[in-house]
């Protein structure tokens, strides 16, 4: 055990490198990945039951403690992400089928590589924790919703089917887990340490699935797509922390909610997109996947040199609280 949780965390650490390669190895030799493809909802789901494994009533008490950063966190990252995404997508002039994959990406909800970013970047981590949950559990009726307001102009949209793809790949699983974790404690103590790996592995085989079947597509848009990401990325860690800043709130809960505006659940959005638009919406949630997990490290070690001040700590810091996966 103490192999795999070596291994685990190994895994956790380089996830972005490990991505990246698993792109590449996709794009260059596409053909055995092509039917990875069937198992992408699987994956995601195996991603969110690990999530549920690790979540403990403790995550959730700064929610009826201290409301307002919660709420103004999760209301920044449902109105400037989806926003920013569709002005992008008309600035940049991105065809039908990809100006809805980004859309997209803005609309779902935060990603848990989120926690260990705020947390290696000194902010304020039951705040980071609880808004990924709030987000998390909101997305089946948001999501849809906002899919439907500003994406339905280029691709039609089905906020019903979207809504139970949710509840299947995302909410059930959680709830799974949160059940196990409740009837049988010791068991999943023993065992959640070797969770990074499991979901690492998923993420890895639902990035090189996507990959492979848009390999031609990232010859001739890759750049644009990659563009258009970086700046949705960007601006949602600028505006996030913005936000914050003009509420008052202090420095640790502004680093989390910037984190926490600027990146999303990949692996949902390249689940959604390959289900409900096609494989090459989902190409805006693979470059996700990758670049998120580049700029969410470089913004965490700069500000892991400034100090945020002092704050409570109002969440179990074990490393099996905040699992190092975003996509997820």
């Amino acid at each position: 055990m103490k192999a795999l949780e070596s291994i685990s965390s190994f895994a956790g650490k380089y996830f972005a490198v490990w991505v990246i390669i698993a792109a590449l190895m996709a794009f260059l030799f596409p053909t055995p990945f092509l039917g990875l493809g069937a198992y992408i909802s699987i994956l995601l789901g195996v991603v969110m039951f690990g999530m549920g494994l690790t979540l403990k009533a403790v995550d959730f008490k700064i929610i009826a403690t201290k409301p307002l950063p919660v709420i103004v966190g999760v209301a920044a990252q449902f109105l400037i992400m989806p926003l920013v995404a569709f002005a992008i997508a008309y600035v940049l002039q991105l065809p039908p089928e990809l100006a809805a994959g980004l859309v997209l990406l803005g609309c779902v909800p935060g990603g848990t590589s989120s926690n260990v970013m705020v947390y290696l970047a000194k902010g304020n981590l039951a705040l980071s924790v609880a808004m990924t949950s709030l987000s998390t559990l909101l997305a089946p009726v948001v999501t849809p919703l906002l899919l439907l307001w500003l994406a339905g102009q280029w691709m039609p949209v089905d906020p019903m089917a979207m809504f139970m793809s949710i509840v299947q790949v995302i909410i059930l699983p959680i709830v799974l887990g949160l059940l196990i974790r409740k009837f049988f404690p010791k068991a999943v103590e023993k065992s959640v340490s070797v969770v990074p790996l499991i979901s690492v592995l998923a993420i890895l085989i639902i990035v090189a699935a996507v990959t492979s079947a848009n390999a031609g597509n990232v010859i001739s848009s890759g750049f644009v797509v990659f563009a258009a990401v970086f700046l949705h990325n960007g601006f949602g860690l600028l505006l996030g922390y913005m936000t914050a800043v003009m509420l008052g709130l202090t420095e640790s809960d502004r680093r989390a909610i910037s984190i926490e505006v600027g990146m999303q659940n990949s692996g949902l959005g390249v689940a959604l997109a390959t289900a409900h638009f096609g494989p090459l919406a989902a190409l805006p949630s693979v470059w996700g996947a990758i670049w998120h997990n580049i700029s969410g490290p470089i913004l965490a070690t700069f500000w892991s040199k400034k100090p945020a001040g002092v704050e409570e700590p109002a969440v179990d810091m074990e490393p099996t609280s905040v699992q190092p996966i975003e996509n997820r």
